[in-house]
């Protein structure tokens, strides 16, 4: 996952969430699917395909899809 497209493909395919590119960038409260089921499911999609923890605690403040992206690929 190099890229913020493959991350919505991720978040596309794994979470059967109907993402655009834009809306990454979008706050979560105003993407109409979003719940804190998604969040979970995303964690542990990204830590299984980046092989690595996450710091939850930091995933659990970011605002945006954006955030959490560049979180998973900072580590």
């Amino acid at each position: 996952m190099d890229t913020i497209d493959e991350f919505v493909r991720l978040v596309r395919d794994e979470l059967g969430m109907p993402l655009l590119v834009h809306e990454v960038a979008c706050d979560l409260d105003q993407l109409p699917e979003w719940d804190s089921l998604y969040l979970l499911k995303l964690v542990t999609v990204l830590e299984q395909t980046t092989g690595r923890p996450l710091p939850v605690g930091r995933l659990l403040e970011a605002r945006t899809l954006q955030e959490i992206y560049r979180l998973a690929v900072r580590i």
